[in-house]
C-alpha cells in the first residue's frame, strides 16, 4: 500500500471526525474488521481503543494507536501520523509490536520503507495471512490472526498465530497478547537487544532527563536519537524490583510500568507484565528515555557480558509461545497493585 494511502486511511479513522470508531455508541468491546483497508478496529461503548493493522511501510503488523479509557493517545504518532515536536528517530517504532533483531541473522526489529534496498536483503517481514477469528463482548473482545516470519531471501522461517484479548476494566483498559511461534526451519534467535514487545509512546511519556544519544544495534549500525524539547516529558520507569528512571535498562523484573502526566494534566500508567511460562522469564526491560517500552527475554549477554549468551532456538515443527499483558491505567499504579495485577495474570495463564 503506497504510504500516502496508508497515512489517508489512518487520518481517516482516527481524526475523530464522524468515523466509524468514534460514531457509534455502540456498548461493550467491539472488535470489527475491515480488510479491504488492511484493519480491524476495537471499541470499548463506542470509543476507540486500538486497529490492529498491517501497513506494508511498515514491515509487520501492529496496534495503533493506544488510547486509554479517557481518551487519552499514549503512543507516538510516527511515523504513521506525524505530530508537532515528536521525535522522528527509528521510523520502525510504531504502535506496540512483536518482533526480534536477530534471527537466523536476520533482523525483523529495525525494518521498515526507511531501509535502503542495498540493506533489505538482511532484513525480515513479517506479512499478515489471515485474520482467524474476531469475536465482541460485555467486557471483552478477541481476535486471532495468522502471519508468517519471512527472511530477506524469501524464505518463511515462523508461523504467528497471535490471539488478543481486548478487556474493559474498571480502571482503565487492557491488552493480553499471547503468540505462538512454530518453527518451519530450526530457528535461533541470536541475544539480541532488539525485541520482543516493544511499543514506542508519546513525548509527554519521555523521560524529562533524556539527552539523546547514539545508540548501537546488534550489528554495529549507529542510530543517533537527537536531543529533544523536553518541556513536558514526565515519563518515569519502575520495575517490580523497584528499580526507577533511567536504571530500569538492561535489568529483569516481572513488571514494568511507565506513569506520566500528560499536557492538560491527567496521569496514566502503562504496564507490561511478564508471564512465567514465558521464555526467558523474567525479562530484560529494553526501556529507554526516549520512549522505547519494550520487553525482551531473548537477550541476556547484550545486557549482561557476565551472562552466556542465549540464542533461544525452536526446532523446526516445535513451537514456543509469549504471553503478556498490557493494561492502560488512568491513573498513577504503586508497586502493591502491580504485584496483585501480575499475580492475577499469572493465574490466567494457568
Amino acid at each position: 500500500m503506497p504510504k500516502l494511502l496508508v497515512l489517508g486511511f489512518l487520518v481517516a479513522s482516527f481524526g475523530f471526525g464522524g468515523n466509524h470508531l468514534a460514531s457509534a455508541a455502540v456498548k461493550g468491546v467491539q472488535v470489527v474488521a475491515d480488510e479491504a483497508h488492511q484493519r480491524v478496529d476495537i471499541t470499548i461503548d463506542g470509543k476507540p481503543f486500538t486497529s490492529y493493522i498491517w501497513p506494508t511501510s511498515l514491515k509487520k503488523p501492529v496496534l495503533y494507536p493506544l488510547i486509554t479509557d479517557q481518551g487519552i493517545t499514549v503512543t507516538r504518532g510516527y511515523p504513521l501520523e506525524p505530530r508537532p515536536g515528536e521525535r522522528v528517530d527509528h521510523p520502525h517504532h510504531a504502535g506496540l509490536w512483536f518482533n526480534y533483531g536477530n534471527v537466523n541473522g536476520f533482523d525483523f526489529w529495525n525494518n521498515s520503507d526507511a531501509i535502503k534496498p542495498e540493506g533489505r536483503a538482511k532484513m525480515g517481514s513479517i506479512f499478515q495471512k489471515k485474520i482467524v477469528s474476531t469475536k465482541s463482548g460485555a467486557d471483552r473482545g478477541e481476535l486471532v490472526v495468522e502471519s508468517v516470519w519471512i527472511t530477506g531471501e524469501n524464505k518463511e522461517i515462523l508461523k504467528d498465530t497471535t490471539k488478543y484479548v481486548f478487556t474493559k476494566r474498571k480502571d482503565g483498559r487492557s491488552i493480553d497478547q499471547i503468540t505462538t511461534l512454530e518453527a518451519l526451519d530450526k530457528v535461533v534467535f541470536n541475544d539480541d537487544k532488539e525485541g520482543v514487545l516493544g511499543m514506542r509512546v508519546a513525548h509527554w511519556l519521555e523521560s524529562a532527563d533524556e539527552k539523546g544519544g547514539i545508540f548501537m544495534d546488534a550489528n554495529g549500525k549507529p542510530t543517533k536519537v537527537d536531543a529533544a524539547d523536553t518541556a513536558g516529558a514526565t515519563g518515569v520507569y519502575l520495575t517490580s524490583e523497584g528499580v526507577k528512571g533511567g536504571a530500569v535498562w538492561a535489568t529483569r523484573g516481572r513488571w514494568c510500568t511507565l506513569t506520566g502526566t500528560n499536557p492538560e494534566g491527567h496521569a496514566v500508567t502503562i504496564a507490561i507484565i511478564d508471564q512465567p511460562q514465558n521464555p526467558g522469564y523474567p525479562t530484560y526491560w529494553h526501556a529507554r528515555g526516549y520512549g522505547l517500552f519494550a520487553a525482551n527475554p531473548l537477550g541476556r549477554s547484550i545486557f549482561d557480558p557476565k551472562q552466556p549468551p542465549f540464542n533461544y532456538t525452536i526446532e523446526k515443527g516445535q513451537t514456543a509461545t509469549f504471553r503478556y499483558r498490557v493494561i492502560l491505567f488512568s491513573q498513577t499504579v504503586g508497586a502493591a497493585q502491580m504485584n496483585q495485577e501480575a499475580d492475577s495474570f499469572d493465574a490466567s495463564s494457568k
